[in-house]
């Protein structure tokens, strides 16, 4: 879409085994306040004829970090797909700020939403500063020169990212943790206020996992930043987000804050593990044996 239209675009019920949740808040309870959510979905791939994804009522409250857990095949990258406006669902709605996501311009939404998928690619040969001002392209219009406004955007998103030691390396020469760290920089020099993650810690070092998880609770707690997350590591989701969705077979399992989502019954049931689950206060996780 052209710069000339940018006018245009601009706590869970106690479970009991083979009970699945509707994503929405419990009888008597109210829903948080949401920024993002998603109603009646139906979610699917060409060739397939079930639907991977289907859920009553997704909520990404406003000013917390939620994260969306499962096994693999679950549909946690789908939804987040569909969640960002990159997936087009059969049926159900998405709605951010009060407004289906469908209406946005695609420079309109990308000043509202960022999203850092996992099908990330840049030439070798740019440098990391370089790649985060990739991230103002929705704020500029086609022949616009770097503004003020953006060379502070790409400083802060840098700061951000505890990337300052390797804005002139060439993003070919990073190591799988020190990209990750360049391509969340990128994104939040987008400066939205709500940020989508899909795995960003699949394949890193523990180090880089902490270093990239560090940054979104410091991005969510000081730049009151909306954040959701797909993440693999049950504990690690348990450990930094307000709320988790637990995905099985592409539904909502169940939806709440950690201490009352992550339980010995959702590991059976979800992950077929039989595990122990404390907290201590955080989350203590010891399996013993697969079901």
């Amino acid at each position: 879409m052209s710069a000339d239209t940018d006018s245009e675009e601009d706590a869970a019920d106690e479970r009991t085994e083979g009970q699945v949740f509707d994503g929405g808040a419990s009888p008597g309870e109210s829903d948080p306040a949401s920024v993002l959510h998603a109603e009646g979905l139906a979610l699917g791939y060409p060739g397939t004829d079930e639907p991977v994804v289907e859920c009553d009522r997704i909520d990404v409250p406003e000013g917390e970090i939620t994260a969306l857990v499962g096994p693999n095949g679950s549909g946690k990258s789908t939804l987040l797909k569909v969640l960002s406006n990159h997936l087009e669902p059969e049926r159900g709605s998405v709605v951010l700020d009060g407004r289906e996501i469908h209406q946005y311009g695609d420079k309109e939404l990308a000043r509202e939403l960022g999203l850092l998928s996992q099908e990330n690619d840049a030439p070798g040969s740019i440098t990391v500063e370089d790649l985060v001002y990739h991230g103002r392209y929705p704020h500029r219009g086609f022949f616009d020169s770097v503004s003020d406004e953006d060379r502070e955007a790409v400083e802060r998103a840098i700061e951000l990212a505890g990337v300052g030691d390797l804005r002139d390396e060439t993003v070919g020469n990073l190591s799988g943790g020190q990209k990750q760290l360049a391509w969340i920089a990128m994104v939040l020099a987008q400066d939205t206020d709500v940020l989508l993650l899909d795995e960003p810690t699949t394949f890193l070092d523990l180090h880089h996992q902490l270093r990239v998880m560090e940054v979104v609770r410091t991005l969510n707690e000081e730049e009151d930043v909306t954040v959701a997350v797909v993440l693999h590591d049950i504990a690690q989701a348990a450990r930094f987000a307000d709320y988790l969705v637990a995905l099985q077979d592409g539904e909502p399992y169940d939806w709440g804050p950690p201490r009352e989502v992550v339980t010995e019954q959702l590991l059976a049931d979800v992950f077929e593990v039989d595990a122990a689950v404390t907290y201590t206060p955080d989350p203590e996780i010891v399996p013993k044996r697969s079901l």
